[in-house]
C-alpha cells in the first residue's frame, strides 16, 4: 500500500463542457465544494456558492467569478431564495450540486448517539438536499433540462463497524431520493444522480481522525489504492455528471471510492 501514488494536483481541465451553465453548489466554500466550485469555474459555469460561512463562502465566490449566497440549507425559505438569486442573477439554473453535510463525533454508535444529534446530521445531510431539490427541480423543468448531483457516500452501499449512525442513514436517504427522482423527471429532462465518494482529504476527514488515529488507519487499510481520495478527484466527478458526457445517465449510485465497494481483500 502506498499512499503517495495520487493524483496530478497540476492537471487541469483541457475543456469547456460547461461554458454559460449555471451551477449552485452548496457548502462551497471548503472540501469538496470549494474544489467542485473551481472545476466548475475552470469548466466555464457561472457558479452560485452557498455557504453558512460567510468568510470561506465569499472567497470561494471571489475565486470563481462568481456569486455568494449565505444560507442555511435547512431553512426552506432560504433555500427558494438560493435558486431564485441564481435564476435572476444569470437567467438559468443548469446544475445544482446539493453537497453540504456535516459528520460531528457526537454521531456515534446507535448505543451512544442521543436523538439530538441524530436530528442535527438528518438536517443537514438529508433535508437540505430534499429542499434543494425541491426549489432546483422547477426552474430546470422550465427549461427542459438541468442536472443534479447530490452528494451520498459509499456508507450508502455499505455497513461499517466504526458507526455514525445518523451520517450512514442520511446519507443512504440521499441515495434513494436521488433515485426516485432521477426516474420520475427522466423523460422531463432532468437527471438526478447521487455521487457516492469514499473517504476524501478534507477539513471534515481531518478534524474526525486527527483526533484518533487508530480509527483512521483501521479505515484506510480497507482501501484498494491505499489512500484517501482528494477533493479534485471528487470534483472532476461532480463535472462529469453535472456535464452533458454524462446524458445517458440518471438515477445513478456513482462510487468513487478507491475500489472500497468492491473489494474482498486489499493489496499487502
Amino acid at each position: 500500500m502506498n499512499p503517495t501514488i495520487g493524483p496530478d494536483s497540476g492537471t487541469a481541465p483541457t475543456s469547456r463542457r460547461l461554458d454559460g451553465r449555471t451551477a449552485v453548489v452548496t457548502g462551497a466554500g471548503s472540501g469538496i465544494g470549494l474544489a467542485t466550485v473551481r472545476r466548475f469555474a475552470a469548466e466555464g459555469a457561472h457558479v452560485v456558492c452557498v455557504d453558512v460561512d460567510a468568510e470561506s463562502g465569499a472567497k470561494a465566490a471571489a475565486e470563481a467569478g462568481g456569486l455568494f449566497v449565505q444560507a442555511d440549507v435547512t431553512d426552506e425559505d432560504a433555500v427558494r431564495g438560493v435558486f431564485a438569486q441564481a435564476v435572476q442573477e444569470y437567467g438559468r439554473l443548469d446544475i445544482a450540486f446539493n453537497n453540504a453535510g456535516i459528520s460531528p463525533p457526537e454521531d456515534d454508535s446507535i448505543l451512544t448517539t442521543g436523538l439530538d444529534a441524530w436530528r442535527r446530521v438528518q438536517e443537514v445531510n438529508l433535508t437540505s438536499v430534499y429542499l434543494c431539490c425541491k426549489y432546483a427541480i422547477p426552474h430546470m423543468l422550465a427549461r427542459g433540462k438541468g442536472s443534479i448531483i447530490n452528494t451520498a457516500s459509499f456508507v450508502a452501499v455499505m455497513g461499517a463497524a466504526t458507526s455514525q449512525i445518523s451520517y450512514s442513514a442520511s446519507k443512504g436517504g440521499v441515495l434513494a431520493m436521488s433515485r426516485e427522482l432521477g426516474v420520475q423527471f427522466a423523460r422531463e429532462g432532468v437527471r438526478v444522480n447521487a455521487l457516492c465518494p469514499g473517504p476524501v482529504n478534507t477539513p471534515l476527514l481531518q478534524e474526525l481522525f486527527a483526533k484518533d488515529p487508530e480509527r483512521a488507519a483501521r479505515r484506510l487499510v480497507h482501501i484498494p489504492l491505499g489512500r484517501f481520495a482528494e477533493p479534485e478527484e471528487i470534483a472532476a466527478a461532480v463535472a462529469f455528471l453535472a456535464s452533458d458526457d454524462s446524458s445517458f445517465m440518471t438515477a445513478n449510485t456513482f462510487l468513487v471510492d478507491g475500489g472500497i465497494s468492491g473489494a474482498y481483500v486489499t493489496p499487502q
